[in-house]
Order: structure tokens, then C-alpha cells, then sequence
């Protein structure tokens, strides 16, 4: 007798319990209301109420909440530990292609800089189609005797906009004051008048302002085919061929190598732009990188310690994080 009475409870569990996975995925997979559940299975609405709650008491419903900002901390703290930066901010970014990531990657980046800037302070900043998108999302910043300086030279010898003077003059007027342009073109023909030009006192001063800024905010490019520095007719195209062989791509305009060393020395000493020595000493050296085609020259800037804060975004993150360092 007791074995039957047994028997029976066991059987009613089980169709309770098979019935409740059928409400469940009505509810859940086929998003039906409990009211259309109600009249599907000729059941009361309070059954099917009782039934959802009783599949998730049971474990037939896990509810999971993906919390993208709390895999966004947890990337931030992975590339500070793997980079040793000071810190690392993930925006997330709703698709990977480049449009999308550097629509939000500037947001956060523009955000970033004016929670840094204060009274007194100097920010050197370079250019290019990054910078000028983090510029042009500045809010006015309420900063007195701030300073903003261009660190490298912006003037070119092409149609292609590389947003130089937009971008100096946008954070100029973000932080209220007049900003120092450098009246120079990025790259000299001959090492020799270079050296010439760069005597000049007025330039000096620029240079030592862009020594003295206590941050820098900059980006890296790639070396290919694509390059911006390639379409703005400072290079041959023997030049061209060299870089993108020996080059993973350039910070401010300085062309590394995999080791995060200068590749040819040539170049650079025609190279109108801050060293990248000094930007390790800078108390804020930010790099704002974000897509496939930058993950590699951001990672050999960051291993060779260029910067000591980055702006990305998760899927530019997570690409970092799986190179391999050295």
C-alpha cells in the first residue's frame, strides 16, 4: 500500500515536473505571456505563475544576467597588471568594426581627459583621425591657465585632412585657452634643415612645452598599405616598402619595430615630433587605440612602456590580452 501511494507521488512529480519545463519554454524560448500559455495548455493563470516559479526552484530555469561593465573591469585590470599601467579604460563597443570602436572609444577617451585636466595643467596631444574624434567630444572644461601644445608637426603636403589644426584648435576651445601650434611640417626632405629649422628659438620653445606637459595623449598607427603617414606625400615609395617590412607601425609618427625600438634611424632624424623617451616620463602618457589593424603597434608601445594609460575598447582589449609578450 505504501509502495503504491509512493508510486503515484512520484508519477504526479513527474509530470508536474515535465509540465513546468513546457511552461517554461513556452515562456522563455517562444516569449509567450502567461495568459497565452494559459489558454494553450487549458490551464489557470495562477497555475502557470506557480509552475514558471517551481521550474526555477528546481533548476530547470537559470536566469543569467551578462553584465557587459563587469567584464569591462575585469579586462581594465588584466591590461594594467599585463602592461603595468597606471590605468586602463574599456569602453564597450557594440560591434568590432572600426567606425563602431572609435565612436566609443573617443567618447570614453574624451571623458577620461576632462576628469584629468585641472587648473595649471599642460596636455601635449598629437593628431590624426583618433585624436581629433576624442577632440571633438570635449566637453567646455571650467580650467584657468590650462595649456594645450601640438607635439609633433602637422603640416602636409597632400589633400588627405589629417585633422591637425581641427584637432588642436577643438581642444583649445575645450580648455579655454589659445593652443601652441607647431608650423612645421612632420617630416624634413634633408636631416640637415631640419637641424637648421630646429635651432630656432620660437621652436625650442615649442619643443621644451611639449616637454614639459605633464600629459600626452596620443594614438599608434599601423605600417601598411593603409597607413595615413603613407598618403601624405612625405615618403617614397622605396621609403614606403622599407617601413612596412621592417615596421609594426608608428607612435607619433616615430616608426618602431617589433622590439618597440626606432627602425630606421634615417627617418626619424628628419621626424618632426616629441621623442618617445620623453613620453615615459610623462606623469600621464595615454594611448588611444582601438581596432584590428592597431592591436599589434599598441602592444609593442605599451610593452616598451610609451604609455602608462590606455583607452580601448573590449574587443581590442581581448586581442591585447592574448599577445604574447617579448
Amino acid at each position: 500500500m505504501y509502495q503504491a501511494g509512493e508510486g503515484n507521488l512520484m508519477k504526479k512529480e513527474m509530470e508536474k515536473s515535465k509540465l513546468s519545463i513546457e511552461v517554461a519554454e513556452l515562456y522563455y524560448q517562444l516569449n509567450y505571456s502567461q495568459q497565452q500559455i494559459s489558454e494553450h495548455l487549458k490551464i489557470s493563470r495562477p497555475t502557470v505563475s506557480r509552475l514558471l516559479q517551481y521550474a526555477r526552484e528546481k533548476g530547470y530555469v537559470q536566469i543569467k544576467i551578462a553584465d557587459p561593465f563587469v567584464d569591462l573591469q575585469q579586462l581594465e585590470q588584466q591590461l594594467a597588471e599585463k602592461y603595468h599601467l597606471k590605468e586602463a579604460c574599456v569602453a564597450f563597443s557594440p560591434a568590432s568594426d572600426p567606425a563602431t570602436i572609435l565612436h566609443y572609444v573617443s567618447i570614453r577617451a574624451a571623458e577620461y581627459v576632462s576628469g584629468l585636466i585641472r587648473n595649471g595643467m599642460s596636455i601635449g596631444i598629437s593628431w590624426g583621425s583618433t585624436i581629433y574624434e576624442v577632440a571633438a567630444k570635449l566637453p567646455k572644461m571650467h580650467v584657468k591657465g590650462a595649456e594645450v601644445v601640438q607635439l609633433k608637426g602637422g603640416t602636409s603636403f597632400s589633400h588627405v585632412n589629417t585633422y591637425a589644426w581641427e584637432t588642436l584648435m577643438l581642444f583649445g576651445n575645450a580648455l579655454q585657452t589659445l593652443p601652441v601650434y607647431f608650423p612645421l611640417p612632420l617630416l624634413f626632405e634633408k636631416a640637415e634643415a631640419m637641424e637648421i629649422v630646429m635651432q630656432d628659438q620660437s621652436i625650442q620653445k615649442i619643443i621644451e612645452k611639449g616637454r614639459e606637459a605633464q600629459a600626452a595623449i596620443f594614438t599608434v598607427g599601423a605600417a601598411d598599405e593603409e597607413a595615413l603617414l603613407f598618403k601624405l606625400g612625405y615618403f617614397t615609395e622605396a621609403e614606403k616598402e622599407k617601413l612596412m617590412e621592417k615596421a609594426v607601425g608608428d607612435v607619433c609618427s616615430r616608426f618602431i619595430d617589433r622590439n618597440g625600438e626606432i627602425c630606421d634611424t634615417t627617418i626619424n632624424k628628419r621626424t618632426v615630433s616629441i621623442e618617445l623617451a620623453e613620453l615615459r616620463k610623462k606623469e600621464w602618457s595615454i594611448l588611444v587605440a582601438g581596432g584590428r589593424r592597431k592591436v599589434l603597434p599598441a602592444h609593442t608601445a605599451l610593452t616598451a612602456g610609451y604609455a602608462n594609460v590606455l583607452i580601448t575598447d573590449q574587443h581590442t582589449a581581448k586581442q591585447l590580452l592574448g599577445m604574447e609578450q617579448g
